[in-house]
């Protein structure tokens, strides 16, 4: 595919996913504005986050026309409140606050808000509608597709939840000015990944995102959802190529979780944990997959110019590798990774073995 930056992306086409659609910029508030004028939802619910209800909730209901009644539901900001615990206070505010099966949830937030939202809303009262609004650049190129929902169970990654997607999609750029630099490094992690697992070209451009204008951003992000979609529309329910979307998760994700519950280590952003993972599993891809030594340098290089380097000591290991043994692609008690026989090009239930793993730690650090 490739994503060629002579385009002029002011506006950006609509992407039809199985059962919703992402919209970018104002056609996203006209398409949500003659929704509800149709659905005639009895309440609509906004939930947000400590950080979305101060930056971008006045932003949003400011672009919806019309007299609804409108209720707010806020939860604290963090990975480390994305759990049933926050799902049942939501799910009691939504009770008391008279929601019912002809309710509508919109989720304005981070992944957190729209993982954990949307769970809510496909679980309260067995299913009501949901629309999400990501403000972050990890939630607009992640969650915008694929319809993945849920929460965590203590340490372990999205555990809980259900595959089920929103009306449409919400990607307004305009909310990314209110993110901090880390955030935005985090959702860049998610579009490097799109390009390694699927696209070469998208790759490139990315790496070079320094040669970039901010308004050629949407089209980086729009190029980026277009990757996801496609393979979700082949592979909804993650039987097979959908897995592509794991590669640097299966480390990744148990280096997250590690850091996330060890009193002595810095809490690690999504994008900044994947990013480890990916060039651990760059290495693996090495040894077993034949990817190039030329382009597992890229990838190092590329990440380390991006992400500084996450101090992991050798009494980590084996805790991180125990974590690795709940990751949901798992069968038959086989660890299965997402590995690269080259940059554009995944292949998915790859074994690796322990000692392996070490060495990809050892080769991160060096």
């Amino acid at each position: 595919m490739g994503y060629n930056s002579d385009h002029n992306y002011t506006t950006m086409q609509a992407i039809k996913s199985k059962d919703s659609i992402v919209y970018f910029q104002n056609e996203g508030y006209t398409a949500l504005n003659t929704y509800l004028q149709k659905a005639q939802h009895s309440k609509i619910f906004v939930l947000v986050d400590t950080n979305t209800h101060e930056h971008c909730l006045a932003p949003f209901l400011g672009k919806i026309e019309g007299d609804y009644d409108i209720e707010v539901i806020e939860i604290e900001a963090g990975e480390i409140n994305k759990n049933i615990d926050t799902c049942s206070g939501v799910w009691n505010a939504l009770s008391e606050l008279g929601a019912d099966r002809k309710s509508l949830l919109i989720n304005v937030g981070g992944g957190v808000v729209t993982d954990l939202g949307g769970f809510v809303a496909c679980t309260f009262k067995r299913g009501i509608n949901y629309i999400n609004v990501p403000t972050s650049l990890l939630a607009m190129v992640d969650a915008s597709v694929g319809g993945k929902t849920g929460v965590d169970l203590g340490n372990l990654k999205n555990m809980v939840g259900v595959i089920s997607e929103s009306e449409m999609v919400l990607v307004d750029t305009e909310y990314l000015e209110t993110l901090p630099g880390n955030q935005m490094r985090s959702g860049l992690a998610e579009m490097l990944k799109h390009g390694l697992i699927k696209d070469a070209e998208y790759w490139k451009q990315l790496s070079n995102l320094a040669a970039h204008t901010q308004d050629a951003l949407l089209g980086l992000i729009h190029a980026s959802v277009v990757i996801k979609n496609e393979i979700v529309l082949v592979d909804p329910t993650e039987q097979n190529i959908r897995k592509f979307l794991n590669f640097g998760h299966t480390l990744g994700h148990a280096i997250e979780s590690y850091f996330l519950t060890n009193d002595n280590k810095p809490e690690l952003l999504h994008g900044e944990a994947i990013a480890v993972g990916m060039i651990l599993e760059a290495y693996l891809s090495k040894d077993l997959l034949g990817l190039s030594e030329e382009e597992l340098a890229e990838i190092k290089k590329v990440f380390l110019a991006t992400f500084p380097k996450i101090e992991i000591l050798e009494e980590d290991y084996q805790e991180i590798i125990k974590l690795m043994i709940f990751d949901k692609k798992n069968t038959n008690g086989n660890i299965n990774f997402v590995l690269l026989n080259k940059i554009g090009e995944a292949k998915i239930d790859c074994i690796v073995p322990d000692a392996l793993i070490l060495e990809s730690f050892a080769y991160y650090l060096a």
